[in-house]
């Protein structure tokens, strides 16, 4: 680009993130050809034309257009070559035998293994099958008794019922050819408002399609066959993670270990990570840029300082070069041992980029290099651009350079530290660099508290205090330990000693009263003003300037999220898999009925997918209302309970119940009856005898019926919802019976009993309720065939619109709008998401 003038490569740079932003908002890709096309122009505009009289805006422009044109097209045409080896749905749930090597350090909990699997080949009843290239892969501990788990949860499902599964091996380890019986699904995950894009993050890791080991009377035996030459990296990962687990006793410091040198941060468990976000240092715990920065540094050091002892090698290559060489090549091995992931190839590709720079010996204003860097990170994964890590990073450094004063930075480039030091003593050099860690952690947690927000919702208000502390003890004292303590074991457990001890007093910080603040995730405009109101905060002005901050701060701080009128409410019927969540929201009132599946003992669909969500929109819950015991409508409670702790509880659940423990329930019975800024609330079931009757758990269901203001209907009927819970026949035909319930069953929208099960939804129970619209809570290919088919084919009989989570992700309905639902899956619908057949 030998005609591109120097001061038009930040606006070429600036276009080509511009240009793979605005494909990733692409709901569908377009043909083939149109983005040849564009790529075809672009890269003629950029490399073939020649610039004689054009004026310098021109010529931005242009180049500009090419740039963001070519990264557009460039990033569709990988998408289209990646669909192009999808799952074909035709084998979606089929029995298949698959051959190919464990390509993953293994992951273990006490429902089973969890591993990315290399297919060679695969067959369907004999019949050789073309399959994606890479599998995500489940195999269970044992006979499988529970639901799939959520769609957007990292592990598969799909499971058929009365299938036992054989108890998964405890020395599966990555780099082992395996012969596999598997059942396979598309990749699908659970659509929430503000919820984590699981198919996404497949996307992103090449896993095309998820699935679990079979192991029953009628499927191929599961064999070993070979221990392979690939994935030694992956073998040795796991050879490590296990090695810590043996030498450190408690399991919770092991997994802080284990995450700090092979990267696994599932080892973390839940009660950790919760006190790590709520004093900011979660940053910390894994293999962070931070972490492959300060590798780098301490090796291009020691580079620096080995390759000085050698003449003949200086007058080969300069010192400073291989410093710089050794130091990136080094952290780059050290991201590959790591797992080499997203942040870690950011990072890489960060350094490498700058590296680059100083390499050929071109000194960029930092705007530039920020955004060279920027720009290589975008074009190798295109999809980054949708991380919050992406954004916290580049921000961070962003901020960095731009407040940098100069003469307080310590070492700021590698290669400080291998030059003459002059007259500077040890005592003024930790001086300097005490005052610039702290400024630098000023700048990053204040600058960032908007963006933290935006991201996330809340932010940790004891954050500079603990990362003061935090930083410099990880990434000085527990880190190397741990990193030490794959030569010598015995490291390890000093490691953990150290872990301990810092554990304790992060748990300390959590403890204090505000020590983190939530507030309603804001919309982007207010969350990139607050971005810029924090980052004048600051910059290095004078105060009366950076008091302009403050109203650019106000939209993302005080952002409420809007809220029914008084008499209206709103139904907002997660999508939390093969379970019942829905919150119920009214002018100034919240209720929360049912609280989704538990997954293992560290996952739920409370702490997964209702918490964040109720975090999200700052709802305080007034009611936790569990219609039954079972624990797909029960499984997240405990979390809902343990973030709600004035909520008081409602449900059916029996005095024994381990619920009871947490909080005391008060019994749903027939005739209870409240009201909440105009709008009604009663339970139609059970009733009161029904307690002391042998009735499973299904027939004890907590039937609530809401009822709002009939002002805005033109037929002056009130806008009604019924939650029917999981009742079945049984409790349907006698709601029926009843006169007085037959009245109150007439409803606008319905929840649909049991998921849509063969023994609930009769016709004499839907002739009553008269429903317009149905909403299905069920997973995506769940091992019950929720809903049946005869069930959906008497509610289209009726003229009832049903919509299921699978295809319509979360579900919102309104009481002044009776006749409309949004569903969440179709309003962020992007390329990368699946479509339900």
């Amino acid at each position: 680009m030998r005609f591109l003038d120097a001061r038009l490569i930040f606006p070429v740079l600036l276009a080509w993130v511009l240009g793979t932003s605005l494909q990733l908002q692409q709901a569908e890709l377009f043909d083939g050809v149109i983005y040849w096309f564009l790529a075809v122009a672009g890269a003629t505009v950029l490399v073939g034309l020649r610039w004689k009289n054009q004026g310098l805006w021109v010529k931005g422009l242009i180049v500009s257009f090419a740039a963001a044109a070519l990264a557009f097209s460039t990033t569709g045409l990988r998408s289209l070559h990646y669909l192009q080896t999808a799952l074909p749905a035709v084998l979606e749930g089929q029995d298949l035998v698959v051959t190919g090597v464990v390509a993953s350090m293994v992951q273990r909990s006490e429902a089973g293994l969890r591993f990315r699997f290399d297919v060679e080949s695969a067959s369907h009843q004999g019949q050789p099958v073309q399959l994606p290239a890479r599998l995500y892969l489940s195999w269970y501990a044992g006979p499988v008794a529970a639901a799939a788990p959520v769609a957007g949860m990292p592990a598969a499902g799909a499971l058929s019922p009365g299938i036992d599964l054989q108890r998964s091996p405890a020395d599966l380890a990555a780099a082992e050819r395996w012969q596999l019986a598997v059942r396979l699904k598309a990749p699908h995950g659970g659509s929430n408002p503000h919820g984590f894009d699981y198919e996404l993050w497949l996307w992103e890791q090449g896993l095309q399609a998820t699935g679990y080991v079979r192991a029953g009377p009628r499927d191929a035996p599961a064999q070993r066959l070979a221990l392979t030459w690939q994935h030694p990296v992956e073998r040795l990962r796991q050879s490590v993670r296990d090695a810590v687990f043996e030498r450190v006793a408690d399991r919770k410091l092991a997994g802080v270990i284990a995450a700090l040198v092979v990267g696994d941060q599932a080892a973390i468990e839940r009660a950790d990570w919760d006190v790590f976000r709520a004093t900011g240092v979660a940053h910390l715990m894994s293999i962070s840029g931070l972490h492959i920065t300060l590798f780098a540094w301490v090796a291009a050091l020691v580079v620096g300082v080995l390759w000085r002892r050698s003449s003949r090698l200086c007058l080969a290559i300069p010192a400073s070069h291989a410093a710089l060489l050794g130091g990136i090549l080094l952290a780059g091995a050290y991201a590959v041992f790591s797992g080499w992931g997203v942040p870690a190839q950011r990072t890489i590709l960060m350094l490498a980029s700058v590296g680059l720079l100083r390499w050929l010996g071109k000194q960029w204003p930092w705007p530039w290099v920020w955004m060279l860097a920027c720009t290589a990170v975008v074009a190798a994964d295109p999809w980054a651009l949708l991380q919050a890590g992406f954004w916290l990073s580049f921000v961070a450094v962003g901020l960095l350079f731009a407040t940098d004063t100069g003469p307080s930075r310590p070492l700021a480039d590698p290669l400080d530290a291998v030059a003459p030091t002059g007259t500077i003593g040890p005592l003024v050099k930790a001086g300097r660099y005490v005052r610039s860690m702290w400024r630098e952690q000023w700048v990053m947690t204040t600058a960032l508290a908007p963006l933290t927000l935006l991201l996330f919702g809340q932010v940790s208000l004891v954050g500079l205090a603990a990362n003061v502390l935090a930083i410099p003890w990880v990434t000085l004292v527990v880190t190397p330990l741990a990193m030490a303590g794959a030569l010598v074991p015995s490291l390890w457990e000093l490691a953990a000693y150290c872990i301990q001890g810092m554990t304790q007093v992060l748990s300390w910080f959590a403890t204090w009263p505000l020590a983190t603040i939530s507030v309603p995730q804001a919309p982007l405009w207010a969350g990139a003003a607050g971005v810029l109101g924090g980052a004048l905060l600051v910059f290095p002005s004078p105060w009366h300037l950076r008091l302009l901050a403050l109203p650019l701060l106000m939209p993302v701080v005080f952002w409420q999220t809007p809220r029914p009128a008084p008499g209206q409410f709103e139904l907002l019927v997660a999508d939390v898999g093969q379970g019942n969540a829905v919150l119920v929201r009214t002018a100034r009132h919240a209720l929360v009925y049912d609280s989704g599946p538990r997954f293992s003992r560290e996952s739920d669909a409370g702490q997964r997918v209702v918490v964040p969500l109720l975090r999200a929109l700052d709802v305080k819950v007034d009611t936790l209302v569990l219609s039954h015991r079972d624990s797909d409508h029960t499984g997240g409670a405990a979390a809902i309970l343990a973030m709600q702790p004035a909520a008081t509880l409602i449900s059916s659940i029996e005095d024994s119940h381990e619920l009871q423990n947490l909080r005391r329930a008060t019994r749903c019975a027939a005739g209870q009856r409240w009201s909440w800024d105009g709008v009604g609330f009663e339970f139609l079931h059970p009733v009161v005898d029904d307690y002391q009757a042998a009735v499973k758990s299904n027939g004890m269901s907590c039937v609530l019926r809401i009822s709002g203001s009939a002002s805005s209907r033109n037929d002056n009927r009130q806008p009604t919802a019924l939650l029917a819970g999981d009742i079945e026949l049984a409790q349907e035909n006698r709601l029926v019976a009843d006169i007085a319930s037959r009245e109150k069953l007439r409803a606008d929208v319905l929840l649909v009993p049991h998921h849509g099960s063969k023994t609930s939804s009769s016709a004499p129970f839907l002739d009553a309720v008269q429903a317009r619209i149905a909403l299905v809570q069920s997973g995506y290919r769940n091992r019950f065939g929720h809903p049946a088919a005869p069930v959906t084919a008497r509610y289209q009989e009726r003229g009832i619109r049903l919509y299921t989570s699978p295809r319509c992700g979360a579900a919102t309905w309104q009481s002044n709008a009776p006749d409309q639902v949004i569903c969440e899956r179709e309003k962020r619908l992007r390329y990368w998401h699946h479509r339900v057949p």
